[in-house]
């Protein structure tokens, strides 16, 4: 039984002044997402690869709510985005590296606004909050202000308030994006912990390792469209996931593109 279904769905942008110059474009909109369907099964962890700019973060975004989509629907545990947003926010635990942490609250202050935001009770609060500190070695900064804190402690506690309410559906975007090699295999072991609690997964990133290490299926993504969706031991049955990709690059922007 599919926990996600994306049928569709499209997105444009139109684009500042500044934009354009940056972009070094004359367009005047962006197409993000263009016609973009797949499916995640209930327990499945689903990667979304493909590079900076390919539509990830957009997709992703849109399947949080935190975007409306221009054309297609998203149904999330059986909720539509469009018609039930809070039903679907309700599902899902959410962490972007573009969450940006107030400097002046603390770990602990965090855990528990946004604990309160999704009702859990307080033994569940105390109790997880105990277990997931411990396990990404926050406690002992639970009362240090954010601004005083590494970036990789950041993102710990980004993932953690994502998941206060325990979803069963959990998206990622770049969840090990910026972070030292420690600070990664901390989060991967997490991912991996979620998985065998049967959790629903997607995550998008441009890491093919990662993919290989815990993605039951991928697909990728190039230009806001799905150019391939398959079971990673499948795509990488005759060669590595790099190649698989890069092939599929080539395909569908041209070699003189690539």
């Amino acid at each position: 039984m599919s926990a996600i279904e994306v049928k569709s769905i499209s997105k444009t942008f139109k684009l500042s002044n500044k934009q354009r110059k940056i972009n070094k474009t004359n367009d005047k909109f962006l197409v993000a997402v263009k016609n973009l369907s797949f499916e995640v099964e209930k327990g499945e962890v689903f990667g979304l690869l493909g590079p900076n700019g390919a539509g990830k973060t957009t997709t992703l975004r849109i399947l949080s709510t935190l975007i409306r989509k221009d054309e297609g629907e998203v149904i999330i545990n059986g909720h539509s985005i469009t018609n039930e947003p809070e039903k679907v926010r309700r599902d899902i635990g959410f962490l972007t590296s573009e969450l940006k942490l107030e400097n002046y609250f603390t770990p602990n202050y965090l855990y528990d606004f946004f604990s309160q935001l999704h009702g859990v009770d307080n033994e569940t609060r105390i109790n997880r909050k105990k277990e997931l500190f411990e396990y990404f070695g926050i406690d002992k900064y639970a009362e240090v202000k954010v601004g005083e804190l590494s970036t990789g402690m950041k993102q710990k506690i980004s993932l953690v308030i994502s998941i206060v309410h325990d979803p069963d559906i959990i998206i990622f975007d770049e969840p090990t994006n910026g972070l030292d090699v420690i600070t990664a295999k901390k989060v991967i072991d997490f991912l991996l912990h979620l998985k065998e609690k049967g959790k629903t997964i997607i995550i998008s990133t441009h890491i093919f390792s990662l993919v290989e290490k815990i993605c039951d299926r991928v697909g990728v993504i190039i230009n806001g469209e799905m150019a391939k969706v398959a079971k990673v031991d499948e795509l990488t049955k005759d060669k590595n996931l790099e190649d698989v990709f890069f092939d599929l690059y080539v395909e569908k922007v041209g070699e003189e593109n690539a």
